[in-house]
């Protein structure tokens, strides 16, 4: 490999990316071409100084949690990110599954599976607001993960969504999402 595409600070804290001696790194990395882009992971609550900086660091995209059941970030992120003209990468697109069209309001999750440290009453309200969403805006013929992921490119602010995948066959549904996207926002 010649080079990185995108070279991220991934959710580390507002103490580590305020280190200038890794900016300066990766900026000379980017100058003699091993780097091509520089991004920011935040956090999933989010930092605001991290975002507020980007450009002074001279990243040019940001990924952010965001998916139709977690929209902060239109408030927190997007308004910013076209400012400065910087990318969103949505991460957790399909809502850790639960946009995926698999689950049902009331499901619960075994013990080993990182689900079930939701908080109860944030799980079933999101599964409710699934339930709902199937009902009123997923149309009957595209399958639910798909109209989620079409849901967040339909945002003009996000670039790319980075869903996960077990198999080839989820890889081809959600690369197939990208042609729904008039579809869903139409």
């Amino acid at each position: 490999m010649e080079s990185i595409d995108v070279c991220q600070f991934h959710s580390g804290s507002d103490t580590a990316f305020q280190n200038d001696d890794l900016w300066t790194m990766l900026a000379e990395q980017k100058r003699v071409g091993k780097i091509r882009h520089l991004g920011i992971s935040i956090l999933g609550k989010g930092s605001k100084i991290q975002a507020g900086q980007a450009r002074r660091v001279g990243a040019e995209v940001l990924q952010v949690v965001y998916n139709r059941l977690d929209r902060r970030p239109e408030d927190d992120y997007f308004p910013q990110a076209r400012r400065d003209r910087l990318g969103i990468l949505a991460r957790v697109p399909l809502a850790s599954g639960l946009l995926s069209g698999k689950y049902l309001a009331g499901a619960t999750f075994p013990a080993d599976d990182f689900r079930s440290s939701f908080e109860a009453s944030r799980l079933a309200r999101d599964l409710n607001e699934v339930e709902r969403l199937r009902a009123t805006e997923v149309p009957a013929t595209v399958p639910m993960a798909q109209w989620a992921l079409a849901w967040c490119l339909g945002n003009s602010a996000v670039s790319a969504v980075i869903p996960g995948c077990k198999d080839a066959r989820q890889v081809q549904s959600n690369a197939a999402a990208a042609e729904l996207i008039a579809d869903v926002i139409g």
